[in-house]
């Protein structure tokens, strides 16, 4: 490997580091011009950036040409050539704002499918491996019904809940964002590899902050979850017992200042004591979509367009699907329907000046 690097190189090889954690690595970039410059650092340099004796000899090995770091290196960047396939570093206009914000973002995500859908408006629905009998159906009814009323439902890829909103999202024709736990070559669980790659045939996103090669490790799951909840407007709990990891994910929305919802379940069910426990705490109640949507002050989507077939007459603008009853800001509707907000903004004219558009405190809504 011949210097300089890239920061993206740069980012990548800083990720493959033993003992050079997320936390460790954000301190770090806040501390140098640029990511290259840590690799390129001599001894003292190192030592005055306060890091460990292992990372130290790690990053000396990456400068003497250490057969093992620039091996992993190079696999990567193999993958990085293959359709799909991407990475996104922290510092990038891309990242996602949402996750930005959260006080441990991944330095990197590894994605394979469409990266614009980390910018959409998203649900992390989340929920037990071992739903009762109706919990895995009930998830995936809502997860398609988000999906047609314009969310986009992120979960974790595990078995049980995780799965069943996976699936609903997809049989709304939809897509959805799935957070691994494992690197983007190791599907985990592997009886869901089929599913996987019907998120890609549609469309769908799937992430890891792990380089694609990375094998199932218990710490890493919890650790995915800020992930999934970081990139969410909220988080939905549909199914979980007292011990569920889906109480960590709803912990972190609420550190990460995102809404918390949980659906109540039978008093004789033990999976439903997390969400009742939730509830307890000031949880919204989740019993329909329509709960959800006016918590996140977003339209259901999918009532209007059912409306319109039925026989309402729907004025001539690109706007009006993205339009409901309650009320959207411009940016939002910008981000909607793919206009500019200069667009956006003349058309609502022309549709309040018709009389099918209303403009409230809180943004435009139909009449």
């Amino acid at each position: 490997m011949h210097y300089p690097l890239s920061d993206r190189q740069a980012f990548v090889v800083l990720s493959l580091l033993d003992g050079l954690g997320a936390r460790a690595l954000t301190r770090l970039l806040q501390l140098v011009a640029r990511p290259a410059d840590i690799l390129e650092a001599d001894l003292l340099r190192l030592q005055s950036l306060g890091l460990k004796p292992r990372v130290i000899e790690a990053i000396q090995a990456w400068q003497r040409g250490g057969a093992d770091l620039h091996a992993r290196y190079e696999r990567i960047q193999r993958w990085l050539e293959q359709p799909g396939c991407a990475v996104l570093c922290q510092d990038s206009p891309d990242y996602p704002a949402l996750l930005g914000e959260i006080a441990d973002p991944p330095p990197l995500l590894y994605l394979r499918g469409d990266p614009q859908l980390l910018h959409d408006p998203q649900l992390a629905m989340v929920g037990t491996r071992h739903p009762g009998p109706h919990g895995a159906a009930t998830a995936r009814a809502f997860a398609r019904s988000f999906t047609a009323s314009g969310l986009l439902v992120t979960s974790g890829m595990a078995l049980g809940i995780d799965g069943a909103c996976h699936q609903g999202a997809l049989d709304a024709g939809g897509q959805t964002v799935a957070v691994w736990g494992t690197g983007l070559d190791n599907c985990y669980p592997r009886r869901h590899q089929a599913l996987a790659g019907q998120i890609l045939e549609q469309g769908g996103l799937l992430v890891s902050e792990h380089p694609p090669d990375a094998s199932a490790q218990p710490g890493q799951f919890p650790q995915r979850n800020r992930i999934i909840s970081g990139l969410s407007l909220g988080t939905l709990v549909v199914e979980a017992s007292l011990n569920s990891g889906s109480l960590i994910t709803a912990r972190l929305a609420l550190e990460q200042n995102r809404e918390v919802f949980a659906m109540p379940g039978s008093i004789h069910n033990p999976q439903a004591k997390g969400c009742h426990q939730l509830l307890r705490q000031g949880a919204h109640l989740v019993e329909t979509v329509q709960d959800v949507l006016d918590v996140l002050k977003l339209p259901l989507k999918a009532a209007l367009a059912a409306a319109e077939t039925a026989g309402e007459t729907a004025p001539d603008s690109p706007l009006w699907r993205c339009l409901g009853y309650q009320p959207a800001s411009v940016d939002w509707l910008s981000q909607q329907s793919g206009l500019a907000v200069e667009r956006v903004m003349g058309e609502l004219l022309d549709l309040e000046l018709a009389g099918h558009v209303q403009q409230t405190p809180h943004g435009f809504s139909r009449r």
